[in-house]
């Protein structure tokens, strides 16, 4: 993602002699930064880091784990606000282009989808690798997993809905942007209705697409009320209301960048927050807010929310000046991508490498597993909370790395 302040600042002469941001140094009303949008990303990036590495899943808070199948939780929230804050800084990122279609924007827009896509497969690539050369498999046999590889997920989805939705916000015009979301969002309601969408069984359309083109190996496995089925929460068909739903971050960046007055932006989103959230939850009683459908009511439902809580954190952060509280989540915010690529890299690590133990059955326990059950347990005594504060641990290891770069200013761009 791209820093928030280099897109505002070129575009705000009251930013011109004031380019670094510090946490005790407030901004005044009006001076057009916004280290909120850094600070919502950093929190979402945390977030997610958190809730995907519990010391064990059979032991989570309800808070912590997403719901089963219909329903919100706040862990739902954290990567559709992503998602939703991608859209923003998009607009700031084409800005540059003066929203024009060109064959060379066009072509770091496709560059930087090939990326991020790539990276993700890689990740997934890299789970299957590790688990495979550490057990009985051969060199060649772990190197050469692409069978079983998981092709969409986490970072394919943010990737196609960049690409996507960048490419779309040159070619359509904005004032008709809400109209394609809604059109997008109407759409694939008709296929979940026609399609018995809505119900986690093999003839919902989304696994039956899903499973005939990419097969059920390289799709993610879930389980509902004792059924496991392959029905991808990244899959192929919800990927249409996740371009809608980074297209209405894109437009809450042109609300936030057509004025100057952090007051007036808190308005702009504070309205549009509560008209979304509201939109989807009544709605909700004849779609039902789903994550792992990616329903249309979560789209709204979820964008409403990061609204309304993207103009609290201005309000707090940029008007009001209270920033101390928020440093930690900068050393995330300023490199979102890496930190969470950086996250899955070191959960597949602590998770697949394996350590002698007397307390396991065959003698050898995951670092993971030793850290939860040698450690935290017996300090503890209760497994949930053994399991947060495992979660919590992980979450400022990486916090220790992002900090570095941080502190040396080492912004790595995906």
């Amino acid at each position: 993602m791209h820093h928030t302040e280099k897109y505002l600042k070129n575009h705000n002469p009251d930013m011109k002699h004031n380019t670094q941001h510090t946490a005790a140094a407030p901004a005044k009303p009006g001076s057009g930064r916004l280290l909120a949008l850094d600070i919502l990303r950093g929190i979402t990036i945390a977030g997610m880091i958190l809730v995907n590495n519990p010391g064990s899943w059979g032991h989570i808070y309800a808070p912590l784990g997403h719901a089963s199948w219909h329903g919100l939780t706040p862990t739902d929230l954290v990567f559709p606000f992503f998602m939703f804050i991608m859209g923003i800084s998009t607009y700031f990122s084409m800005r540059k282009y003066q929203f024009e279609f060109s064959w060379r924007s066009f072509a770091k827009i496709a560059r930087r989808t090939v990326v991020i896509f790539l990276i993700g497969l890689a990740i997934a690539w890299f789970g299957l690798f590790l688990r495979g050369i550490l057990s009985d498999k051969t060199l060649a046999e772990a190197v050469f997993s692409f069978d079983r590889i998981r092709i969409l997920g986490v970072m394919p989805r943010l990737a196609i809905c960049y690409g996507v939705g960048a490419t779309a916000a040159l070619l359509i015009p904005h004032k008709a942007l809400p109209w394609t979301v809604a059109g997008m969002l109407v759409v694939y309601t008709a296929i979940l209705l026609l399609g018995n969408g809505l119900e986690f069984a093999e003839t919902n359309i989304l696994y039956i697409v899903d499973n005939a083109v990419l097969g059920p190996s390289h799709l993610y496995a879930d389980t509902v009320d004792g059924v496991r089925l392959h029905l991808d929460p990244e899959g192929l068909l919800s990927t249409l209301p996740s371009i809608a739903h980074m297209l209405i971050g894109f437009i809450c960046g042109g609300l936030i960048m057509r004025t100057k007055d952090n007051n007036l932006r808190i308005n702009s989103l504070f309205i549009v927050g509560t008209i979304l959230t509201f939109s989807g939850f009544l709605l909700s009683y004849g779609i039902p807010i789903n994550k792992k459908i990616w329903s249309p009511t979560f789209v709204l439902t979820t964008c409403g929310l990061a609204s309304s809580f993207l103009g609290l954190l201005i309000w707090i952060i940029d008007i009001k000046g209270y920033r101390r509280w928020c440093r930690f989540f900068e050393a995330f915010g300023i490199n979102p991508l890496f930190m969470y690529c950086l996250g899955a890299v070191l959960s597949i690590v602590t998770g697949a490498v394996k350590i002698p133990w007397a307390g396991a059955e065959s003698g050898m326990i995951s670092i993971k597993g030793w850290c939860y059950s040698a450690v935290l347990m017996p300090l503890c005594g209760d497994a949930t909370l053994a399991s947060l504060l495992f979660a919590i641990l992980f979450v400022m290891f990486n916090w220790c790395i992002g900090y570095i770069l941080y502190k040396k200013k080492i912004y790595i761009k995906i």
